[in-house]
């Protein structure tokens, strides 16, 4: 299936010599959530603004539903939805009005049973009559995303859209965005909250000091770079790991009562039974056993690290 979005040796320079973006290679597959993970300035705004038609690129391609951003920007720019980190909207103007006018300005016809509809599925219908500046923070994003639904594009982007809001909002968010997803739409976002990425992506990618280091399925990168680790609870403390076990990737806790054995998630061959012998066999024995593997955040942060 062609990519909705098809980014190809993308970069941005600015005036300062600052390099924001190298030569970025990405395709967006069509009705997938895909989440940009990065520590802050490593310009996942700015390869987001470029292909949203804010910031304009130095060098590269990016092609959105079949529309070039550079030579067929209306095109380009009518396909997309854009909720930006920073709160931007019309203080004095009614949400009703200032939604609508938001689909007004890419050439929709008046629809307000569709406007009404994305109020609704934003719990903002009960509010459609009152001026954004007497809104809440919270209920403010909810408007953003409305504005960027209001013409029916077929990509949104979320810039950090959960970014100061209550938990109960960010869950309602979510759920939105699940059923914009089932409903064809394909979402983009980025995320301080990682957990959320790890609930909600089909893929991800890290982007780290302007270069795109990986990109993968989420299930697949967790599997590939993830650890999983067997704690075992020990009936009497140790003093150290014996000489025999050192070949064993093992580590003791500093009380001497646990022992943490670390396996890689690739083989079929764990090697946990073989350690539990040798264990029994050494007089080892422990009462409880739990078995954990690495997080989503656990990973980035080691993708980040070894790239320092």
């Amino acid at each position: 299936m062609q990519p909705i979005i098809s980014v190809r040796g993308l970069s941005k320079t600015y005036a300062t010599g600052f390099q924001a973006l190298k030569s970025i290679d990405l395709d967006i597959r069509r009705g997938e959530i895909f989440a940009l993970l990065g520590p802050n300035g490593a310009g996942k705004t700015t390869l987001i603004n470029i292909v949203c038609g804010i910031v304009n690129p130095s060098g590269g391609s990016v092609q959105v539903d079949g529309h070039d951003i550079l030579r067929d920007f209306r095109g380009a720019r009518s396909a997309i939805g854009l909720v930006p980190q920073e709160l931007f909207t019309d203080a004095f103007e009614s949400v009703w009005a200032t939604v609508s006018f938001s689909r007004g300005l890419f050439g929709k016809p008046r629809d307000d049973a569709y406007v009404e509809k994305v109020l609704r599925e934003l719990s903002l219908w009960d509010k459609r009559g009152d001026k954004i500046m007497t809104l809440s923070g919270g209920m403010k994003r909810r408007v953003m995303i409305a504005k960027a639904l209001a013409h029916e594009p077929a990509v949104l982007f979320l810039d950090e859209p959960t970014a100061g809001v209550d938990v109960e909002l960010r869950r309602d968010m979510w759920a939105m965005v699940r059923r914009l997803r089932e409903s064809g739409v394909t979402i983009i976002l980025t995320t301080h909250y990682i957990e959320e990425a790890e609930e909600m992506a089909d893929r991800i990618g890290v982007i780290h000091k302007g270069a795109l280091i990986v990109v993968e399925d989420k299930v697949t990168l967790m599997r590939k770079l993830g650890k999983k680790q067997l704690t075992l609870q020990l009936q009497q403390p140790l003093a150290a790991i014996p000489d025999a076990l050192r070949a064993h990737p093992l580590e003791l806790s500093t009380d001497g009562l646990e022992l943490v054995y670390t396996f890689d998630t690739q083989t079929e061959q764990t090697g946990i039974a073989a350690l539990l012998r040798r264990l029994t066999e050494h007089g080892i024995d422990f009462k409880s056993l739990q078995s954990s593997e690495s997080s989503l955040e656990e990973i980035f942060v080691n993708l980040l690290r070894s790239r320092a």
